[in-house]
């Protein structure tokens, strides 16, 4: 049985001024790709990430080395920074005292319990929440021993195990993820925790997706059904490419489910024998153009009068391509015809002018 919608069975977790369960809308996340040694240049990445819509953004913290400029990072970002932290416990302890908003570790290469504690303990004196990441890399030793489990069981019982070891510990501040690289042990993980911890905002994605485009569509293809259910408090779209194409995509899968509010949906028909205008350019512009406009409208460009005011007229502001030219129209009804190298340009006045 799914959690029901909005995700109001988990308890509210802050990550800075950024809530993560309990109601809260879905918080969207990325990572930097910078050398965190370097922090302006990492901080002008978290700039362009946040323009474009993360509200929560994790930095790696590889070694100590770095920790000076995570503080600058810290001191300095628009939105809450995360730190995350593999096998070096001590890292994570610096990296709460040095600002960070949230730790992000996995118990299952951080050491020993006793490592474990010591973060604990230092989340609790900073205040801030972690969250438990538990991959296939990474489970619990004890159970990535037990050859009688399956893959799927081996990422529930490690998380289930890790939460109730925090919670003994009375330390409740906790979001969790169970990450694997395919889409059906996404699915079924993920479900699985919702049952197993209906009270703990869960953290989703695909790791290891891919590159932009086989990377986008497991993501969306393991994402859509559990968002649809109720499943998952924050995502991440997790791509071998710029940060940014992660916000993007990120951004569109959570709008074209209802789920967020802002951001520009570009409708666009496929081309046929029809089409007199050079369609996939000027969609193409369009999109990049208003790839990172907060502004909540949907933007039709059509190739023909036949897939034009009619199949778009949902659309607040759109174009129909004509014979060299094309037709910009607003709530279905005709505005004026554009000559065809004013399509773009005129379009994107239009928007800004009335929307």
């Amino acid at each position: 049985m799914s959690r029901a919608m909005p995700h109001t069975l988990t308890h509210p977790v802050l990550v800075g001024d950024v809530q993560i369960g309990g109601g809260a809308s879905i918080p969207l996340q990325s990572m930097t790709s910078t050398d965190t040694h370097d922090a302006e240049k990492t901080l002008e990445q978290i700039r362009v990430l946040s323009v474009a819509g993360a509200q929560l953004i994790r930095v790696a913290l590889p070694r100590a080395s770095a920790l000076c400029a995570f503080r600058k990072i810290c001191e300095n970002s628009p939105v809450p920074i995360i730190a995350d932290v593999h096998f070096d416990y001590k890292l994570a302890i610096e990296a709460a005292k040095q600002g960070a908003s949230a730790l992000r570790i996995n118990p299952g290469n951080i050491g020993s319990f006793k490592n474990v504690d010591a973060v604990i303990e230092a989340a609790q004196t900073a205040q801030i929440p972690i969250r438990i990441g538990v991959n296939e890399g990474s489970l619990a030793p004890k159970i990535e021993k037990n050859e009688h489990l399956s893959r799927t069981d081996k990422l529930v019982a490690s998380a289930c195990q890790f939460v109730e070891y925090f919670e003994r510990l009375r330390f409740r501040d906790v979001v969790v993820s169970a990450k694997t690289h395919d889409v059906s042990s996404t699915l079924d993980v993920n479900r699985r925790l919702a049952q197993e911890l209906p009270h703990v905002p869960l953290h989703i994605g695909v790791t290891e997706a891919g590159t932009l485009l086989p990377g986008t569509i497991k993501n969306v293809a393991a994402l859509s059904p559990l968002l649809q259910e109720g499943i998952g408090d924050t995502i991440r779209i997790s791509l071998t490419a710029d940060p940014l194409e992660e916000v993007r995509v990120g951004k569109m899968l959570l709008h074209v489910l209802g789920l967020k509010n802002g951001g520009v949906e570009i409708v666009s028909c496929p081309t046929c024998g029809r089409t007199k205008i050079d369609l996939v350019r000027y969609a193409q512009e369009v999109e990049n153009a208003l790839a990172d406009s907060p502004k909540d409208i949907t933007v039709a460009v059509m190739g023909c009068v036949v897939n034009g005011p009619g199949e778009a007229r949902h659309a607040d502001i759109g174009i129909a391509g004509g014979d060299g030219c094309a037709a910009l129209f607003e709530k279905g009804e005709i505005i004026k015809t554009i000559p065809e190298d004013e399509i773009v340009p005129e379009l994107l006045r239009a928007i800004q002018r009335d929307f």
